[in-house]
């Protein structure tokens, strides 16, 4: 795979997964609304995926190596896989109810970034089970983050 291409890969997956799933949790904690929670999906698939690639192409031009191609590869893969892998999210949300749809949109998550990170870890020759472990940790936290910022201000909301 491209250098280019696995930088937006890598980075879209990242956030494709963490930022709609934080703000499904907290949105779901916090207001219980399944439309809520939709429309913050859809915000974030398409605002934040645009966001991210604007972000990566500025980030790849700052490297005075990197050529035109190569910038616009990574842009453009960013905003693709973070708009696609955020949208995976509307389905479970659409069609479940939304306890039951939060907690496979959770294993949907745990499932992608392990997949990367076996990936990642056997790039460069590190031990799967720390790769993978590092990375689910650093989910979980934000998954309890935005749960008790949910619960935190569900208390403001009328």
């Amino acid at each position: 795979m491209k250098e280019s291409i696995k930088k937006g890969l890598g980075f879209g997956l990242t956030s494709g997964v963490m930022t709609p799933l934080g703000l499904m949790v907290g949105l779901s904690v916090g207001t219980e609304s399944k439309l809520v929670v939709v429309a913050g999906i859809l915000t974030i698939a398409i605002a934040d995926s645009l966001s991210d690639a604007l972000g990566m192409h500025i980030s790849q031009e700052s490297v005075k190596k990197n050529t035109s191609k190569k910038i616009w590869e990574s842009t453009y893969s960013t905003f693709f896989f973070k708009l696609i892998i955020a949208l995976s999210f509307l389905i479970p949300v659409l069609f479940l109810n939304l306890t039951t749809a939060i907690l496979i949109s959770i294993v949907w998550s745990f499932l992608l970034l392990s997949i990367f990170s076996v990936y990642l870890a056997e790039e460069h020759k590190k031990k799967k089970w720390k790769v993978v472990a590092e990375h689910l940790i650093i989910a979980s936290v934000i998954i309890i983050v935005t749960y008790f910022l949910g619960k935190f201000l569900k208390g403001f909301v009328v």
